[in-house]
């Protein structure tokens, strides 16, 4: 019988995000996400809530409210300008920028619209305003070797990263 998710066990998972509304798939890991449990959560807390007691092979659907988790959305944090204004390796959609305000404060936008004059980054968690479907697969629910509780996960032996990456693309 296969062990179930509680405090301490080592984790592996993949997961999507889909818009409840539209059905549009946000985000997807298929590449395993590994954590142990109970102590480096990196998911939402609704959704390690919803993982305990689940065993290696399960499927869940957790429903999330983005409002809930990250708040609303800031609409003063949508800000459109001359593309002139912008440096080239920021003229792309999809593109996230780091910026700081005069008191040393970072957040973190990403590029949301662009034509032949203007630029739109948006500040807003892309999950805000959004209901959302987490569908997690669980492949391995056990306890932790002494290694993976140092490093609070899955120890992946000897991998190309960017092989890896090119076979998920």
């Amino acid at each position: 019988m296969s062990e179930t998710i509680q405090d301490g066990k080592l984790v592996e998972l993949t997961y999507k995000v889909t818009d409840k509304k539209s059905g549009q798939v946000l985000t997807m890991v298929d590449f395993p996400l590994g954590y142990i449990h109970g102590h480096n959560e990196i998911l939402a807390p609704s959704v390690h809530k919803e993982l305990e007691g689940k065993s290696a092979g399960d499927v869940i659907e957790v429903p999330i409210d983005g409002n809930q988790i990250f708040g609303p959305r800031d609409e003063s944090l949508v800000v459109t300008d001359h593309i002139e204004n912008v440096p080239e390796e920021y003229r792309q959609v999809g593109t996230s920028i780091l910026m700081e305000n005069d008191k040393g404060k970072t957040h973190s936008f990403i590029v949301t619209r662009m034509d032949d004059k203007t630029l739109t980054v948006d500040g807003n968690n892309p999950l805000c305003g959004r209901e959302v479907i987490f569908t997690l697969e669980i492949l391995t629910a056990r306890d932790p070797t002494e290694e993976e509780i140092k490093v609070g996960g899955a120890i992946v032996p000897d991998v190309n990263v960017n092989e890896a990456l090119k076979r998920s693309i």
